[in-house]
């Protein structure tokens, strides 16, 4: 292959004043292609048009989340010194050219009209579930205490590295402990749940979070691609926490770790009807069987009593002799 033509597609995708600004945008946050039309204020379909484009180029990604489309700029598992010679060369542009440099800053002034959306979108959500919330977090200790718990038994000198948040709900473990890990990768199953992350995280730097819609039981990532996996109150919806636990194993690295935050095991039988919990809390010895079968050696656990309900935090390694599939 004639190695100039990488570089001559590179220069094509970019050969547009629409496609600059939409690269410039993605800098920023990702976003629906609706989201950027409405910034652009450019047809949806024109907009697309550039995107393929783009995507074409391996300048972007596309993804799909129900009938939503988003985009962000090529992440890093795709990214070569060309794509990111191209990013560090739009900044360069932007600030040595004054009509360029006041077209991106009015585009990014109108992420706040999207911003806002999101925002009264998600209000309107927790507004409609605000009792059943309620009445759960009633039965336990407040958030406070068990984050600081979690985020002491997580600490160390280096960091969380590729951290995985399995049923990240509405982004809270997430935004916590993105600062201390190199990338942040939030994956749950409902949409719904994934657009109010996206609320919470959309002020974090473009490229430190990626939101995956996807089932705990068949985590779409490759054989070992994080080194800290997270589950937050999440396990008691599995109804076979044993593979779920196996999944979670496959995709840890050697020597990484899992933390595993739920309820001790306990008797509220009307959690099962009103809020779908498959498991009513697991004990110590539940979770180690489940740590062993899975590869895992236990590390560290902690109670947090304080009303009816008991939240544990289990926390493993990840062996490094089990075979990886």
């Amino acid at each position: 292959m004639n190695p100039a033509i990488p570089l001559l597609d590179t220069l094509r995708a970019l050969a547009d004043p629409t496609r600059l600004r939409i690269m410039r945008l993605l800098a920023s946050m990702e976003l629906a292609v609706g989201e950027l039309a409405q910034v652009l204020a450019q047809s949806q379909p024109r907009v697309s048009r550039h995107v393929k484009i783009l995507c074409d180029a391996g300048l972007a990604e596309r993804r799909r989340e129900g009938a939503w489309v988003f985009l962000r700029a090529a992440g890093a598992g795709s990214r070569t010194p060309l794509v990111d010679g191209v990013a560090q060369l739009l900044v360069l542009a932007e600030a040595a050219d004054p009509a360029f440099a006041a077209q991106c800053g009015e585009d990014r002034a109108n992420l706040g009209a999207i911003r806002a959306a999101r925002q009264a979108h998600a209000q309107d959500y927790f507004a409609r579930y605000a009792a059943q919330w309620d009445e759960l977090r009633s039965l336990h200790i407040a958030d406070g205490p068990v984050e600081a718990a979690l985020a002491d038994m997580l600490a160390g000198e280096g960091g969380l590295g590729r951290l995985l948040d399995v049923g990240t709900g509405t982004g809270r473990m997430a935004e916590l402990f993105a600062g201390d890990a190199a990338h942040v990768t939030a994956l749950d199953r409902s949409l719904d749940m994934l657009r109010l992350a996206r609320t919470r995280l959309q002020n974090l730097p473009a490229g430190k979070v990626q939101l995956v819609q996807g089932d705990f039981a068949q985590l779409p990532f490759p054989a070992a691609s994080f080194d800290t996996v997270l589950f937050h109150q999440v396990l008691h919806y599995a109804q076979a926490p044993e593979a779920v636990l196996a999944e979670a194993a496959r995709v840890t690295a050697p020597g990484g770790r899992i933390a595993i935050v739920d309820f001790a095991a306990h008797d509220r039988e009307d959690l099962r009807t009103q809020h779908a919990h498959a498991r009513l809390g697991f004990d110590d010895a539940q979770i180690a069987v489940l740590f062993a079968e899975a590869g895992f050696e236990p590390l560290a656990e902690r109670s947090l009593a304080g009303k009816e309900l008991i939240v544990k935090l289990w926390t493993a390694k990840r062996r490094s002799g089990r075979k990886q599939g």
